[in-house]
């Protein structure tokens, strides 16, 4: 059989793309960089792609038929069809990204990844089916019967692990977008023996790709694939929506290890690294959203956050606790006097796009000589960054974006919080109720604050995590009752 043999100079440009996505990444660690991280994003992605355009040219590369010959690649795949097929692709991902609100960018990430998760089963599907055509497999004629092609063990491997991870990613990330996108229940939902079935199908899993190093019969393949879609529904469905921040980068993660098996199998370098990077970051960001909320990664893909939604708050029912109600001329008059304002972003704000009238509230209060910063909660929004992205795009100056433990400790010297769409992230319960599904993660100490302004739409609802609020009720908060853009529209006709 003829091997495939790799040309230096796509050896090369695989190897200046991985550099691009490396410093890609290094740009997106931070906000101010962050454009030029993207750039260098882009310019990787074009030279893999074209690379490959250029290598997989017909007749340029020699693929072995089922018998083991050399032939060129059929003559139905040319870069004519290619091109066309990426033209159709770039042409929905421009649309789509032009239309989709940032509220929405969260379930659009997810439905990314569960296109990642999909290629790569499709990927190993076409793999297992034709393993000649990917230079996977020998011919082999036995002494009875028909010659076939006997895939290497190895590949076998990579095209289990590959399918595998592809299909959980697929399914989880199916479940993850139609509970951000309001077609599923946020609460988690809790099988009886969940975490027995889950361990017996990924044991079963497991047991079959080792099975397949020896027996390639089509049907544990397929039994492999049917197995990864449920694990991946299993693993998701009892995870509750205050974990969706954690839920997006594992999905991340997983659709990065899907991509670099499915690169083994077409021995393609650039997926490989590609692959690896977006897992292993996938992974780490995976870690710090845990860290940000003091839980394990286990806990969290095993479904042990927000398993008991019914917890909250002990004392007196909402109803019949006292809270005090403001207006937008409180709110402005005693930001007016304040040294400094902390004002605390969160989901609320990206459902009623108020990060813009949020900035000319913040530039207001700056031409009356307050101090003004922004805290952001590493879980706030729905996935990771959300809300960093939100005042980038309302040009937000980011020396006055500051993290959890770099501005905690201001609070008690604060005169004003000002909360605006926020809940969970600064809930005192996560310090002081153990029975609270949020116990544990690291909150802003808002209720330290001379005066908490709390803009909701009603005292009725609670936060994704499904849990009361304390600071709702103390003496020093000044409940804003109304959607928040609204709201913040009326501070600053009042500043004015």
């Amino acid at each position: 059989m003829e091997q495939v043999t790799i040309n230096p100079w796509a050896a090369l440009a695989y190897l200046i793309a991985g550099m691009c996505f490396i410093l890609a990444l290094r740009g997106l660690s931070s906000p101010t960089s962050s454009q030029r991280g993207n750039r260098f994003g882009m310019i990787g992605m074009t030279i893999a792609v074209v690379t490959t355009l250029v290598t997989h040219v017909p007749g340029v590369i020699l693929a072995p038929d089922e018998f083991g010959r050399g032939t060129p690649f059929p003559d139905f795949l040319t870069v004519f069809e290619i091109l066309a097929a990426i033209a159709i692709g770039a042409a929905i991902g421009i649309v789509t990204a032009r239309r989709i609100a940032m509220t929405a960018m969260p379930q659009l990430v997810a439905a990314f990844h569960s296109l990642v998760g999909l290629a790569a089963v499709l990927v190993a599907a076409a793999a297992f089916l034709n393993p000649g055509a990917f230079g996977i497999a020998d011919l082999v004629t036995p002494m009875l019967g028909q010659p076939f092609m006997a895939i290497h063990p190895v590949s076998r491997i990579e095209m289990g692990l590959g399918v595998a991870i592809g299909a959980i990613t697929f399914s989880g990330s199916v479940i993850a977008f139609l509970k951000l996108n309001g077609n599923m229940g946020g609460k988690p939902i809790l099988l009886p023996g969940r975490h027995v079935i889950n361990l017996g199908v990924l044991a079963g899993i497991l047991a079959l790709i080792a099975y397949f190093t020896q027996d390639q019969a089509a049907w544990i393949f397929w039994t492999i694939t049917l197995l990864s879609f449920a694990i991946g529904f299993l693993l998701i469905i009892p995870i509750g929506g205050a974990d969706m921040p954690v839920v997006v980068s594992m999905l991340n993660s997983y659709s990065g290890w899907a991509a670099a098996a499915m690169g083994f199998t077409l021995h393609n370098s650039a997926m490989i690294i590609t692959g690896a990077l977006v897992g292993s970051s996938g992974a780490i960001l995976s870690y710090i959203m845990c860290r940000a909320m003091n839980r394990s990664f286990i806990s969290v893909i095993a479904g042990g956050f927000g398993g008991d939604s019914g917890g909250g708050t002990t004392g007196e029912a909402r109803e019949q606790r006292p809270w005090k109600r403001g207006s937008a001329e409180d709110a402005a008059f005693l930001m007016q006097q304040a040294d400094q304002v902390i004002i605390v972003p969160g989901y609320g704000m990206a459902v009623s796009q108020a990060q813009h009238v949020l900035r000319e509230m913040a530039d207001k209060l700056k031409e009356h000589g307050v101090r003004v910063k922004y805290a952001i909660h590493p879980v706030a929004g729905r996935m990771p960054g959300h809300m960093n992205v939100l005042l980038a795009e309302a040009n937000v100056p980011y020396d006055e974006v500051f993290e959890l433990e770099d501005i905690n400790s201001e609070f008690a010297q604060t005169d004003v919080a000002f909360i605006i769409g926020a809940n969970d992230v600064v809930n005192p319960a996560a310090k002081t109720d153990k029975s609270s599904p949020i116990y544990g993660m690291p909150v802003f100490d808002v209720n330290k604050a001379k005066t908490v302004l709390f803009i909701k739409r009603s005292m009725g609802g609670v936060g994704y995590a499904g849990v009361d609020n304390d600071v709702f009720y103390q003496d020093n908060t000044m409940m804003l009752l109304a959607d928040a853009k609204k709201m913040v529209e009326e501070i600053v006709k009042s500043l004015d």
